[in-house]
């Protein structure tokens, strides 16, 4: 365990959601869904002070924010409006890569700008979770932390309709999250290798290329240029946990980005070496794949900190030669 007398805080900003999911073998409704609550969870599993800043409306089921406030996530950046809570309703192909977004409401994500109260607005680790380019600008402005690190995510509609204000976070990033289909995409490759070192080109120190159940890809400068070919001090590959059945993969990606902010948070350096970020990177993938074993958060909630500590150890063993 890091030694919390000099953990970092985190904030983590981005959607709170209602989400409604529907997989080969089940659905639910209702259960609590958004980039950033499963990344302020993911975090509360390594670091003390968590932070969440995003909008809930007034149907929001009280109980997930109980959930969250329980594990010491501060709900104190939590916006309660009068409108319709965002809601996103799936459902989940028989390979489970593989799904069909049925109805978004953004409602009270329409209007909504980012309000970071003192004290998230200092804390040393900045999480950028899946919202407007323009909202995240706006957090961005309002954390005072020096020096602060900065982890986004984006999505491909951001991509496609926000580019140019995207550009404009890239420029102020140290790591940046993305996954294998919008990396493509924004990099205008379809050789992910390649895209890697496009995407270190618009501005962070490092980047992260997501590849679902095959792990990610972790690419960073080496002495300050854009490596020519791979090389361990500027390149990693990690594996993901191998399972045998997945019940929901909604919010691994989410889980795998918070827990990596957590994780440096709790190793109380705001300026991570690249071995650094290795050891984060697959921390999240591990705590990512106990997201995929229940619907919504459910797996996590239960989750004890030796069950997460025995699978890393598993994963140790099963991954080293």
């Amino acid at each position: 365990m890091p030694d919390s007398t000099k953990a970092l805080s985190v904030v983590v900003g981005g959607t709170v959601a209602i989400d409604n999911v529907k997989t080969p073998g089940s659905e639910a409704e209702n259960l609590l869904g958004g980039s950033a609550s499963y990344a302020a969870l993911a975090s509360s599993f390594y670091c003390p002070s968590v932070h969440l800043v995003g909008i809930v409306g007034k149907d929001f089921p009280a109980e997930h924010l109980a959930m969250l406030d329980s594990r010491g996530v501060s709900l104190e950046g939590i916006e309660r409006s009068e409108g319709d809570s965002f809601t996103w309703s799936g459902e989940y192909m028989e390979n489970m890569n593989e799904r069909v977004t049925h109805r978004v409401g953004l409602n009270v994500l329409e209007s909504w700008e980012v309000k970071v109260p003192a004290p998230a607005n200092e804390a040393s680790v900045v999480v950028l979770a899946n919202m407007s380019p323009d909202n995240q600008l706006q957090m961005l402005e309002q954390c005072n932390a020096s020096p602060a690190f900065v982890i986004a995510d984006t999505m491909d509609l951001w991509i496609e309709i926000a580019n140019e204000r995207l550009h404009e976070v890239l420029k102020q990033l140290d790591l940046f999250v993305i996954n294998e289909g919008e990396a493509r995409d924004f990099a205008k490759t379809s050789n992910l290798v390649l895209a890697g070192r496009r995407l270190l080109e618009k501005g962070p120190r490092f980047v992260v290329i997501k590849l679902g159940e095959f792990g990610a890809m972790l690419f960073g400068r080496r002495e300050g240029a854009i490596p020519d070919e791979l090389c361990p001090d500027s390149f990693f590959r990690c594996a993901a946990f191998p399972l045998s059945e997945i019940a929901d993969p909604t919010g691994a990606g989410d889980t795998f980005l918070g827990a990596i902010a957590g994780f440096l948070a709790a190793e109380g350096d705001a300026d991570p070496t690249f071995e650094a970020i290795q050891h984060a990177v697959v921390q999240g993938s591990v705590l990512a794949s106990f997201t995929c074993e229940a619907f919504s958060t459910k797996r996590l909630e239960a989750l004890s900190r030796s069950d997460l500590d025995a699978r890393l150890d598993a994963f140790k063993r099963m991954s080293s030669w």
